[in-house]
């Protein structure tokens, strides 16, 4: 029996060996490209890329001939390049697409596929509805065909195929976007953490050009990423915070395995979590760049964005989780700043994709030009509209607890373990709000049997309570 291909929130990802088959691969691919044909029967385009996992060559040489046997052009990246430049060069190529191999922050023995649309989108639910629909008809017309042929050799560009080098143009873009004297001028110092990954070269390469001190770790291509997950999460950061202290730094810049996520670390060694840098980010913009057309946040994410948006004037978006739902608002010009607590941001007339570099990058910029850190930063800021304590927690589930919780889920509580409920959300998940301001969210994974649950209190003492009420409530 064949394995069902699901895209999720972020497209297909799956651990090596097991179901992520050079077969289930062809098996995608073929999907893909028959439905980039069904949108345009000729002269179609197509970019192939991936981040530094294994065998990723070997995957896009097989992608790349399994478009041109589709009468489609690939457009090869001979290098691992953060998904963003991959955004970016879809739109500026005019290109039908993207296939990117990668698993983004996942442990190293994962890959995945991500595809996104001509316009730099990640698919919406509509498309890849579509392109789950092709692989089931090619299962059907063909079951052995193309996902049983050899394993080809690298080829590159050969067979109709173009070579793409997405790293000039996207650069290009950063400049325009950062104020790199602004940071040069200040003397900033800055440690970067690629993570072994796709940014390799990125964030680092554009600072030094700009004359700014960069001391970088990890500057090397790893498959096993140091041996974890290549996550920018505050316990995986201490090479980081060991090169700001050698070197002075003033701030810790970080990304994920496809620098789609960041982590960024204060001149004190404080990991600073995602909830807050959009905050601070969205606060800085509509001050700098005078963007007061609106923000975007996810549901999960910290209503600290609420209170500034009210404070500065602002419409709030609050959206499903997935950053697809936010790039949309970005394409519409709608939002200054989208962001999602799991670390993704984009901005006002950039890529409507998660973009880890442009975040650390202008970090640098807002510490730079306020000549504050950003725990000061976050302090004045929590001074004038209130101070917010988010958190996230994963609750694995036996079965019989996950099918009581499911049917819990899609009740209308009135009462939260003795809380009044003064709200219920439906965005993603159930989220309930109290009458304090405080709330919690729960989102049941679709892959596996795991509750997320998202808190938030107004102070460390309320989100302690907070916190395990919500855990009791999973459970009772």
């Amino acid at each position: 029996m064949l394995t069902q291909i699901k895209f999720g929130t972020s497209g297909w990802r799956a651990v090596m060996a097991e179901e992520f088959t050079f077969a289930n691969v062809r098996r995608a691919v073929c999907g893909i490209a028959r439905y980039v044909v069904s949108q345009k029967p000729r002269g179609a385009r197509v970019i192939v890329g991936r981040d530094p996992r294994f065998l990723g060559e070997i995957f896009c040489s097989m992608a790349a001939e399994i478009l041109a046997s589709h009468g489609i052009i690939p457009l090869v990246v001979a290098e691992a390049a953060p998904t963003p430049a991959f955004a970016y060069a879809v739109v500026q190529t005019k290109a039908d697409g993207v296939i990117n191999f990668t698993a983004s922050h996942n442990p190293p023995e994962y890959n995945g596929i991500k595809f996104s649309t001509p316009d730099g989108c990640p698919a919406l639910p509509e498309v890849t509805k579509k392109i789950e629909a092709e692989i089931a008809a090619g299962d059907q017309s063909d079951p052995a065909g193309d996902a049983m042929k050899d394993t080809p050799a690298q080829k590159g560009a050969e067979d109709g195929g173009e070579i793409l080098d997405p790293k000039p143009m996207y650069l290009k873009r950063l400049r325009e976007i950062v104020d790199l004297d602004v940071i040069r001028k200040a003397n900033l110092r800055v440690a970067f953490d690629p993570m072994w990954g796709a940014a390799r070269g990125y964030s680092d390469e554009l600072l030094r050009e700009a004359g700014v001190q960069v001391a970088t770790v990890h500057d090397c291509r790893d498959v096993l990423f140091g041996g974890h997950a290549p996550e920018p999460d505050d316990h995986l950061l201490e090479d980081l915070r060991a090169k700001m202290r050698e070197t002075n730094a003033q701030i810790g810049i970080a990304t994920d395995g496809d620098a789609d996520r960041f982590g960024i670390v204060d001149a004190d060694g404080t990991f600073l979590q995602p909830n807050y840098i959009i905050a601070l980010l969205f606060d800085y913009l509509v001050e700098s760049r005078g963007w007061k057309n609106g923000v975007a946040k996810s549901v999960a994410t910290t209503n600290l964005i609420n209170a500034i948006a009210k404070a500065r004037g602002v419409e709030l978006y609050e959206t499903p989780v997935g950053f697809k739902y936010i790039g949309e608002l970005i394409m519409q010009d709608k939002i200054a700043i989208g962001g999602e607590e799991s670390a993704g941001l984009s901005i006002r007339h950039h890529v409507p994709e998660k973009d880890g570099v442009l975040a650390g990058l202008l970090c640098c910029e807002m510490v730079a030009r306020r000549g504050k850190s950003l725990g000061e930063q976050l302090k004045a800021v929590c001074n004038h509209v209130g101070s917010f304590y988010p958190q996230r927690e994963n609750f694995r589930l036996t079965p019989e607890v996950k099918a009581k919780f499911t049917e819990k889920v899609r009740s209308d509580p009135r009462e939260f373990s003795g809380r009044a409920v003064r709200g219920v959300v439906r965005t993603d998940g159930l989220k309930l709000i109290f009458d304090d301001g405080s709330w919690v969210c729960y989102r049941l994974s679709g892959t596996e049997p795991v509750v997320r649950v998202y808190s938030e209190a107004r102070s460390e003492q309320d989100l302690e309570k907070l916190s395990a009420t919500a855990k009791q409530w999973i459970f009772e």
